[in-house]
């Protein structure tokens, strides 16, 4: 039998059919069409399997790619799916919505020798959606059941990350969340168009019908209080994620839109909710001169979601230049793609609100690398202008909420910058039992990020609740 892989020199690099621009910017569908199977194990058998596999090693997940796609080469789909999944909670999820581009595929060997990444994350997709199908994707089935319960507070991907690996040992887990829905960001963040609901829907279920009990509509300080919560569980995790806007810090600032509360409204009035700012056309870009300032991967979802609801124009306004825009390069050129006008080295100074409401801009230069290795922007001198908006977005990302004060748990420690503070092997706060994972203790991040602390803040508080049980025993005897 020939070799399976290392195609790469032989066979191109191919993605899933993208739809094109003007039919996908009418409507919320994700923009590429599925993997058919033969194309799957093409493309997975252009893996140079090497080594040492950097795709694995730039993955925080630390996923065994470059076994699955040999295993999809070779045609052994459930083998390659199980291997996927034993690392990673949400494959299907990860393979949307993940930049590639700044991890597995950026770090792949054949990018680095210019023949073009292995398209793991469509190969990902394929996988699960293919598991799904089949009946692959096994139910939650604890090998006994424990007496402990836990609560987990947040149902974003770091808490339902942890609700899994919990469940699958045999805990009770309740998962709290403000939310309506089971999902947090994933469901009210991230647009349709990159990660479509029923998708993350289906996971819930698979926990619901694990036995994984969810409370929705709860919020901690509110509907119940931080320390009743503490009282009853054995133990509990904090996987809230932020929430809070960074602010623009220019005069006139109020007049701008969060891009969280635009997202939101958006993806509530694609799921069929009432959601009165929209309707009052507050939130609605249709036939308007949308400005998105900020240059993440929020950004490009606000860019994005404004097209397809019929802004009249969309410009996107960032400090730096393209090759230093914090967000995923291909969702830039998605966004072109779709008509959105990238106005680069661009900073605002002040919003204009009124009758001619509009962004007052300063063309910036890079200058020397900052605190964190990358060229500071400044301002030119005399180089003011204006920016038209109807409506201005502002998504310059997320800080945390005041937790300690909102629970009135001022016990709970934080950094500066509002964090939860945790023992980084064992992701332990301050309190007694309390442990806390994802975008909470760093900040902003991605769902990887979030799925892997979540994952493993469930293994510590396992490693713990087993070590209480064992001198429990020892102290009984």
């Amino acid at each position: 039998m020939s070799e399976p892989m290392q195609k790469f020199v032989s066979l191109g690099q191919a993605w899933p059919e993208k739809r094109p621009a003007g039919e996908r910017a009418g409507d919320f569908h994700e923009i590429h069409r599925e993997f058919i199977a033969e194309k799957a194990a093409a493309q997975a058998s252009r893996c140079a399997q090497c080594g040492v596999p950097f795709c694995q090693t730039h993955c925080p997940l630390q996923n065994n790619i470059p076994d699955w796609l040999r295993l999809t080469a070779e045609g052994r789909l459930q083998e390659a799916y199980a291997l996927s999944a034993s690392t990673n909670s949400m494959p299907e999820i990860c393979g949307r919505i993940c930049p590639q581009d700044r991890l597995c595929e950026g770090a792949c060997v054949i990018e680095q020798s210019e023949h073009g990444a292995v398209t793991i994350g469509a190969v990902e997709k394929y996988l699960t959606e293919t598991a799904w199908r089949e009946g692959w994707v096994a139910p939650i089935k604890p090998r006994r059941e424990r007496g402990e319960h836990i609560g987990v507070i947040g149902a974003g991907p770091a808490g339902l990350a942890a609700a899994e690996r919990l469940r699958l040992r045999g805990y009770r887990v309740t998962v709290y969340d403000r939310h309506d829905r089971i999902g947090g960001l994933l469901v009210y963040g991230i647009p349709n168009f990159k990660l479509e609901k029923d998708v993350v829907q289906r996971r819930a279920q698979r926990l619901i019908e694990g036995g994984v009990r969810f409370v929705l509509n709860c919020n901690i300080g509110q509907t119940i209080s931080f320390a009743d919560l503490r009282g009853r569980h054995d133990a509990l995790l904090i996987a809230t994620g932020v929430y809070k806007a960074k602010s623009l810090n220019a005069p006139h600032d109020r007049a701008t839109v969060k891009a969280l509360d635009y997202l939101i409204a958006a993806n509530r009035i694609d799921l069929g909710d009432d959601v009165a700012a929209f309707e009052s056309g507050a939130l609605d870009a249709r036939g308007r001169r949308v400005v998105v300032i900020g240059g993440g991967d929020t950004a490009m979802d606000c860019v994005r979601t404004a097209v397809r609801h019929g802004a009249k124009s969309v410009t996107c306004l960032y400090r730096r230049d393209r090759a230093n825009m914090p967000g995923s390069a291909r969702e830039v050129v998605h966004a072109e793609e779709e008509g959105v006008a990238f106005d680069w080295l661009a900073a605002p100074k002040s919003v204009r609100a009124g009758k001619s409401p509009a962004v007052r801009a300063v063309r910036m230069r890079l200058g020397a690398p900052d605190a964190s290795g990358r060229r500071a922007p400044e301002p030119v001198a005399g180089s003011d202008y204006t920016a038209p908006g109807d409506l201005i977005i502002a998504a310059l990302g997320f800080d945390a909420e005041d937790l300690p004060g909102q629970w009135q748990a001022p016990e709970l420690a934080t950094n500066p910058a509002g964090a939860v503070r945790v023992d980084p092997a064992t992701y332990a706060t301050s309190l007694p039992g309390v442990y806390a994972a994802g975008d909470i203790v760093r900040g902003a991040s991605l769902v990887v990020w979030a799925i892997r602390e979540g994952r493993d803040a469930a293994d510590a508080m396992h490693a713990h609740l087993e070590e209480r049980a064992v001198s429990a025993r020892i102290a009984a005897e």
